[in-house]
């Protein structure tokens, strides 16, 4: 029950947070210059049909009004109608989020794949070659633009090599696989259709790692920062004195007592790849929420800004109610209060 209490607590402060980021948003989106019917009406478009477009669109009225009316059709679940697509925003969501969310859940298993052993390493190894190569590498990782990186990737691997694909989801001349979930891989894998799977994974190998660079460095850092907390604890002297072996002691003792930090950064990490993906998925053409956000932006459709941000604030938030929850797995002795 006190589980139960704590989600619901939780999910309830989310509609004051959510409003905010919608009046912060909306507010900030409508002081951009520019005029959102001119740039849907066309460079051809005369005065009276711009008018009458403002008129339709509604941005002739005060911006209180305004919102009070976006308001009043978010409650209803409309998120509006796309100036640059020219069909309702949900749709829009429901097309782009998947590839965002698939490319997001692929960089972080590769940093939670690389990032939290090598920040066990590095911390067993305090000080040696293995602990030096570690701390560059991932200083390296955090230090560099994620554009420039995926351009050196697309030159070697794409250009030179030929070995890897540089854009899209899929190989040339193949369909997309039956729509489940809308992520290719996940798709392909429900339906049994390999040679759709292995072409989505080999394609999200580039802007993957690309994405995972960064995190991967942060992660390394905190499991090595938190990892050399808890080798210094009498538990983990205990366990080497009564015959452990190096992978049982630092993965089934020190690691799950040192995952806290970790698992906080995870949520943090998770949340900054999803939202940060518009560099990525501009160098690698990939059709994501990213590259919608940035078409949205430069043709002042405030609708379609208005669901990728608070779509993105619902799951930062969904993410960390989840890590908070791990919390209470990890360390049964902490309480809901």
């Amino acid at each position: 029950m006190d589980a139960l209490r704590y989600i619901i607590k939780r999910l309830l402060l989310m509609f004051p947070i959510l409003f905010g980021i919608t009046v912060l948003t909306f507010f900030i989106s409508n002081t951009i210059p520019g005029d959102p019917a001119r740039l849907a009406a066309g460079p051809h478009a005369d005065a009276k049909v711009i008018e009458e477009l403002r008129e339709t669109m509604g941005l002739n009225k005060p911006l209180y009004v305004q919102y009070g009316t976006y308001m009043n059709n978010l409650v209803h679940g409309d998120f509006g109608f796309s100036n640059f697509s020219h069909q309702p925003v949900i749709e829009d969501i429901k097309a782009y989020f998947p590839a965002t969310l698939e490319l997001t859940l692929f960089s972080m298993f590769i940093t939670i794949l690389i990032g939290i052993p090598f920040g066990v390493i590095s911390a067993n190894k305090k000080d040696k070659i293995a602990d030096q190569f570690t701390r560059v590498m991932s200083l390296m990782g955090v230090a560099m633009p994620a554009f420039w990186l995926g351009i050196l990737l697309l030159l070697f691997f794409y250009l030179q090599l030929g070995i890897l694909p540089g854009s899209g989801r899929l190989d040339t001349g193949l369909s997309p696989p039956v729509t489940i979930t809308g992520m290719y891989t996940l798709d392909a894998l429900l339906s049994g259709n390999w040679t759709v799977f292995q072409s989505a994974i080999i394609h999200l190998i580039l802007p993957g790692i690309t994405q995972a660079a960064v995190t991967i460095g942060m992660i390394t850092r905190m499991t090595r920062s938190s990892m050399l907390e808890v080798l210094k604890s009498d538990y983990v002297r205990t366990a080497y004195a009564k015959g452990g072996t190096d992978t049982r002691v630092l993965y089934g003792h020190a690691l799950r007592n040192g995952m806290m930090p970790i698992l906080t950064l995870l949520g943090m990490t998770f949340g900054h790849s999803l939202g940060g993906s518009v560099l990525v998925e501009s160098v690698f053409s990939w059709p994501g929420l990213g590259k919608y956000a940035v078409n949205a932006i430069t043709y002042l459709d405030f609708p379609a800004v208005m669901a990728v941000t608070m779509l993105i604030a619902i799951l930062f938030i969904t993410v960390n109610l989840i890590i908070d929850i791990l919390y209470q797995v990890i360390d049964p002795r902490l309480n809901y209060d």
